[in-house]
């Protein structure tokens, strides 16, 4: 791997962005901590940050054909609109 490596800032959203190669070896998600040292001059670090959870909840949304498993408890509680009558 050559220590040298010829890139072109580009716009991704509101960001300026630049890519880097593969050769570098940074697993795809990896979080780093960029650090200005001098004008255009940068120091990238990997970040040694602990795994994330995914939270299932904001995905049941996106999945019409999911379906609540059904409980048997349910016929056993009064219904809302039964204790709203009495």
């Amino acid at each position: 791997m050559d220590d040298e490596y010829k890139g072109k800032v580009f716009k991704s959203g509101n960001s300026a962005a630049l890519r880097l190669p593969k050769a570098f070896g940074l697993p795809e998600g990896t979080e780093v901590r960029m650090i200005r040292e001098a004008p255009m001059t940068f120091r990238v670090e990997a970040i040694d940050a602990p795994k994330r959870t995914i939270n299932g909840r904001k995905f049941i949304g996106k999945c019409p054909d999911l379906k609540p498993w059904p409980r048997e408890d349910f016929d056993d509680r009064p219904r809302a609109w039964d204790v709203l009558d009495t």
